[in-house]
């Protein structure tokens, strides 16, 4: 699943086209995509707008319409937005969109996981209530993270995977941070003392902001808006690294499962305690 490096430069892709451009052609093709709003009405409501913003809020992209709408978009799994200069068939195509410069914003979605709501002007902080926490990049801090840990027990590899803890952590910096931070992935959230969570929360705020000098990470199907790949993929320490040699001591990375999620950690120097 993209997660917040993939997004914002998908964000960043999309501002260069879209910002300032009107939709003239709307055409959505999978009603998953935008139930249960029928697909047809959500089109229909966005022919003629302009697009006057494109921001991110965690994992979503939110576009900013000239009329005080938002069209909220999560690509959750395989979503990708791809901006061609002329219209053409893709694999897996569920959604269209004409520019009135000519060109086009296609998105694909093989595993047709991805979401896009049309909000109401003023209506986004109730969007936001209960589905994402504080944006990690912005002023969130080692405070902040240790008080979302008290009187949690659950695995802090859960706990980073949860919205509400942190916006915009997912599978891959989860552990890439909890590597760099030296923090074993099953450890309880509420064990998690001062020293631990400042190194935690750097850590995420590092790989994170490496992640988006990568342009995110290439590993299936994300890719940038003009098409080409990122290269986080080349910078991993832990994740996809199962037996490889650890970075820092040279023992076997180690694959494990938390929270029904692939987990990847050195037994060596990031030791359960």
């Amino acid at each position: 699943m993209p997660e917040l490096p993939e997004v914002e430069t998908v964000r960043r892709g999309l501002v260069d086209v879209l910002t300032g451009r009107e939709i003239v052609q709307a055409e959505i093709m999978d009603g998953r995509l935008t139930a249960p709003v029928p697909p047809d009405v959500v089109a229909h409501e966005l022919l003629g707008a302009v697009v006057e913003s494109v921001g991110r809020r965690g994992k979503y992209l939110v576009i900013g319409l000239d009329d005080g709408r938002s069209l909220v978009w999560h690509l959750r799994m395989t979503g990708w937005f791809h901006h061609v200069s002329e219209r053409a068939d893709r694999p897996h195509l569920r959604a269209v969109f004409g520019l009135d410069d000519g060109t086009w914003l296609l998105y694909s979605d093989q595993r047709r996981f991805g979401t896009a709501r049309l909000v109401g002007a003023g209506g986004l902080d109730d969007f936001w209530r209960r589905r994402v926490g504080p944006e990690p990049l912005e002023d969130w801090t080692a405070a902040d993270l240790r008080r979302a840990l008290r009187g949690r027990r659950a695995p802090i590899k859960a706990l980073l995977l949860d919205q509400n803890v942190v916006a915009g952590v997912g599978n891959i910096y989860a552990d890439e941070a909890l590597w760099q931070a030296r923090i074993h992935p099953l450890t309880p959230g509420e064990s998690i003392g001062p020293a631990r969570a400042t190194r935690l929360h750097d850590a995420v705020v590092d790989v994170l902001g490496r992640g988006i000098l990568a342009q995110g990470a290439s590993i299936d199907t994300y890719r940038r808006v003009d098409g080409e790949p990122g290269s986080m993929q080349e910078r991993f320490a832990v994740y996809d690294r199962e037996g490889e040699p650890c970075p820092r001591c040279g023992y076997p990375i180690r694959k494990i499962r938390v929270a029904q999620r692939g987990t990847h950690y050195c037994p060596n120097c990031t030791p359960r305690r």
